[in-house]
């Protein structure tokens, strides 16, 4: 006897980075921003016990994203719309990637905290840094 489905409603697209320069994608159910690891499903008609489990000490971040594909010829925008909520910030990974966008939640003493794009044409509705794996952090 198997495990109901996960409605595919109640699951989120994701990218998971690795510090190793890999990536993942996949769907994410119950993800919480303040447990150590989190399940990966590859496609959204799975299975709970399903899943590939992810150490949030092996990753950079998780983009939530709207798509897949996304577009590799976007050049994003740092410039944040005035009417988006919460503080400006930069985050500079240890590999040299920056982000810029808004928080309502940094705190370094967390695990991580959520960044929400600067650009409304960005693929990503949010992403989940990993303090320990950023190199700098500008609040504006």
């Amino acid at each position: 006897m198997s495990s109901p489905s996960i409605p595919a409603s109640n699951m989120n697209r994701a990218v998971v980075a690795f510090l190793d320069g890999r990536r993942l994608k996949g769907y994410l159910f119950n993800f919480s921003a303040l447990r150590e690891s989190f399940h990966l499903f590859p496609d959204d008609k799975v299975q709970k016990e399903g899943g590939t489990d992810v150490q949030m000490k092996d990753l950079k971040a998780v983009f939530f994203v709207k798509d897949f594909k996304g577009n590799p010829e976007s050049q994003e925008t740092a410039s944040v719309h005035p009417q988006q909520h919460g503080r400006k910030i930069e985050i500079t990974f240890k590999d040299g990637e920056t982000l810029t966008g808004t928080t309502e939640g940094y705190s370094p003493q967390k695990l991580g905290f959520f960044i929400f794009p600067a650009d409304a044409q960005s693929n990503n509705l949010r992403v989940f840094v990993v303090n320990k794996n950023v190199r700098q952090v500008k609040t504006f």
